[in-house]
């Protein structure tokens, strides 16, 4: 009994040790392309969010051989002591409010009737998602020329021939006519993408739904707001969850239609953290400014992840 005890031992260990040399043998043949990837990953993720966190609590200085003196938590008070910080914080989310549901809304009745159409659906959704390929620069440009002050602008113009204003619209020169622009131009350059996401999901709702939405006589709206809208939610939080990330991310039509004019009250920001490093060179600053964009994303993030929990508990 104590051999065959023993022997039992024995196979057991040399089926272990087996199992783990399999194990090892397999990670090892994996190692050279993950090791790529989390070096790569460390090089350019992991490090510099840390030194980001790092260079936050100190007055960074970018001279060589110079330290950097620690200062806590003083550069997160001072943007939150700052009417300028507060000032492109509203711009952002008033840029989120704005643009999230305004392309998540024309996305969705774009993807809708391109999903209805029988010819031609293919060159409809080409022509659609155009500009979300299209460089920012680019658009950046061809819209600050339309909404180019004076009777120079396309826009004016068109209005002006119309007949529908008497003056010029000095469009970025005021406040909130500039935030339209940008708005506008965020809007019609994420159209695209949303529509992609939302015909993906259309097509995946079985066309017997449809048929017996049909047989008991719903008309078309009713169907859109009974069978398409409660099958396509968890896309919709995709989404909005992408452009709420997105809104915080808006910068390049900012700097290239305004750069903060007039007098920085179109900054959001990204602009106001990018000429805070790269005016001011105020890079402990900048980092904070950069650490509070990201506890606010994750906060969003996490909160609505939470709903959709939530949502998909009660449904």
């Amino acid at each position: 009994m104590l051999s065959q005890s023993i022997l039992e031992n024995k196979s057991k260990n040399n089926k272990k040790n087996s199992h783990f040399k399999q194990k090892f043998k397999e990670w090892f043949e994996v190692l050279p392309f993950i090791g790529l990837g989390l070096v790569l990953l460390s090089v350019f993720v992991v490090y510099p969010q840390i030194k980001n966190i790092y260079m936050a609590f100190t007055n960074y200085n970018i001279m060589p051989g110079q330290p950097s003196e620690f200062v806590g938590f003083a550069n997160f008070m001072r943007a939150f002591h700052s009417e300028k910080f507060w000032l492109a914080f509203r711009n952002t989310v008033l840029y989120g409010v704005v643009t999230v549901p305004g392309q998540m809304a024309i996305g969705l009745i774009v993807a809708v009737l391109i999903n209805n159409v029988i010819k031609g659906k293919n060159l409809y959704k080409v022509m659609i998602y155009i500009p979300v390929i299209t460089s920012w620069i680019v658009v950046s440009l061809i819209f600050k020329y339309l909404f180019t002050d004076g009777k120079e602008g396309l826009i004016n113009y068109a209005l002006l021939k119309l007949h529908l204003i008497s003056d010029p619209i000095s469009w970025l020169q005021n406040t909130w006519t500039a935030n339209f622009v940008i708005w506008v131009l965020g809007i019609w350059k994420g159209i695209g993408w949303v529509m992609v996401i939302y015909l993906a999901a259309l097509q995946g709702i079985p066309n017997e739904l449809y048929e017996a939405a049909e047989v008991d006589g719903a008309n078309p709206v009713q169907t859109f707001f009974k069978i398409i809208i409660p099958l396509i939610k968890p896309t919709t939080f995709f989404i909005l969850i992408n452009l709420i990330i997105g809104a915080f991310g808006v910068f390049i039509q900012v700097m290239m239609i305004t750069n903060g004019a007039p007098l920085g009250t179109t900054d959001v920001l990204l602009n106001y953290m990018y000429n805070r490093a790269f005016s001011d060179f105020e890079f402990g600053y900048a980092s904070a400014i950069s650490v509070i964009i990201g506890i606010v994303i994750m906060a969003i993030t996490l909160l609505l992840k939470r709903l959709l929990k939530y949502d998909e508990f009660n449904y």
